[in-house]
């Protein structure tokens, strides 16, 4: 379906409301991107000298009853503030993973609280309680506390992710979305850039996570503040709710309201075709095309996390200072933000998240050939495998949420996300199978293995957003020669 998209119509397809509503949930967002990249402040390794009289002061010696760590660098970590060396080692390895674990979690329930209650509900319940549990985490004085903290922080880093994003798309029109994924994705650069500021400055890690929480508390005043999503609310049946919202949305970007109701008429009477008011994680499986794209976009998710992750631990692992370290991460990042505005204006879905792809998988490939004393050969191609994966990432998010229909979109991109998770999750086991070249052949065959994988996806450039399962299933955007079942 290519024709003009009713709600852009009504609305406009990016105007001042949606800038405000765009903002906002940017500035609710910021402590999940802190908690995303403050791992390395937060539980770091931490060199120290030990004290037993039989360490005889050596250096990171085990076992130690009595270390004296270095402070210079970071003042109080979790890792000292627990002891969390040698036979405690793995867990600040598990503490580091609990995040992940809760995110992927987060990804699945708040796909769930979305599509059956509203896209404004599971965003608001998101972004507070991310800053209430991490302002928590910063209070506790037992580490086994601490780790259920972390993990109910990645839910709800997990639900602000997805639900702030969903929202945000289904308020815009289709013809803005190439500009709004890239937009939405420079919350995660700006929080990755100012986190190494922040920390240099506060160097105990319980300050850090107040003063990155504490203030977002006040985000509860969001409820008054940003709409539900009419396209939700028309296809649960709530037809007043939306035609009120859209009215409020068109006379704040200076558009008439003449024909709303007849626009919201039309969309419902296309959408209620089915009796379905709201979608559930079984929904995925029940019909073939739906079944089909469930599959490809979980296992593409996985592969797109599991090289983007992998090729952070190489970019993790540079000498010198930690701060200047994590900014030069930030900054090598910063360049893909315009690549993918670029290949979503100018090249269909398929074709752009192709190529990206594609410039990860060579990027690493040429890597492995690159002899280990040409350190800066090896960092510049470990940066394009890094931004390719990157982008790639980015311009998926846009794809899945184009090629599920509303009933189903947040839960679809919550099972994706799920599949994200498991992929950044064992990243690590990977890097350190012992054998560099090895570690990045896989990771590098993976990003060939989602690059092929999306082309059995449908373009979804320059099409509305569907509403219903019963419209996917009926669509004709793919040819022929694409259709196939599970």
């Amino acid at each position: 379906m290519t024709e003009e998209d009713p709600i852009e119509k009504a609305i406009g397809r990016f105007g001042k409301y949606q800038t405000w509503i765009l903002f906002l949930i940017l500035l609710g967002r910021s402590p999940t991107d802190f908690q995303l990249n403050n791992v390395v402040f937060l539980i770091p390794s931490v060199d120290y000298k030990c004290l037993d009289e039989e360490a005889n002061n050596a250096t990171n010696y085990c076992p130690c009853r009595q270390p004296e760590y270095d402070r210079n660098t970071i003042i109080n970590s979790v890792t000292s503030e627990w002891n969390l060396i040698c036979e405690k080692k793995y867990l600040a390895s598990l503490a580091q993973s609990m995040l992940q674990v809760g995110i992927l979690a987060g990804s699945l329930t708040y796909g769930y609280i979305s599509d059956r209650y509203g896209r404004k509900i599971g965003t608001l319940i998101a972004v507070f309680s991310n800053a209430l549990f991490i302002a928590i985490s910063a209070l506790l004085a037992k580490f086994w506390i601490f780790m259920i903290f972390r993990f109910l922080i990645g839910t709800a880093v997990g639900g602000t992710m997805l639900c702030g994003y969903i929202l945000i798309i289904e308020l815009s029109g289709k013809s803005f979305r190439p500009y709004l994924i890239g937009l939405y994705e420079i919350s995660f650069i700006i929080g990755y850039t100012i986190l190494p500021v922040i920390a240099y400055f506060i160097r105990d890690w319980r300050k850090l996570q107040l003063i990155t929480s504490v203030p977002w508390l006040l985000v509860i005043i969001y409820y008054w503040l940003i709409p539900e999503s009419p396209r939700w609310l028309i296809t649960v049946g709530k037809k007043k709710e939306a035609v009120d919202i859209l009215s409020h949305i068109a006379k704040k970007n200076n558009r008439s309201t003449e024909n709303i109701e007849i626009i919201v008429d039309e969309i419902e009477k296309e959408t209620m075709r089915e009796k379905q008011k709201h979608g559930t994680y079984f929904d995925l499986f029940k019909t073939p095309k739906i079944r089909i794209y469930t599959i490809i976009t979980a296992l593409v998710w996985m592969f797109c996390s599991h090289t983007f992750y992998g090729i952070n631990q190489y970019i993790g692992r540079l000498q010198g200072n930690i701060y200047l370290n994590v900014l030069l991460s930030a900054a090598c990042l910063a360049p893909g933000l315009f690549i993918v505005v670029i290949t979503t204006l100018f090249l269909k879905r398929k074709v752009g998240v192709l190529c990206t792809f594609s410039v990860a998988g060579i990027a690493l490939l040429i890597f492995i050939f690159i002899p280990t004393s040409m350190e800066w050969l090896t960092l510049v191609f470990a940066i394009i495998g890094q931004i390719g994966a990157y982008t790639s990432f980015v311009q998926v998010y846009l794809f899945t949420s184009e090629v599920f229909p509303t009933v189903v979109r947040n839960s679809a991109m919550g099972f994706s996300s799920m599949f994200g998770r498991f992929g950044g999750f064992i990243a690590p086991f990977v890097v350190n199978i012992g054998v560099e070249w090895g570690s990045i052949l896989v990771f590098s065959t993976v990003a060939f293995s989602a690059a092929i994988l999306c082309y059995f996806l449908p373009e979804t450039k320059d099409t509305i957003l569907l509403n219903s399962i019963e419209q996917t299933e009926t669509s004709n955007v793919r040819r022929p020669s694409q259709e196939i079942t599970v």
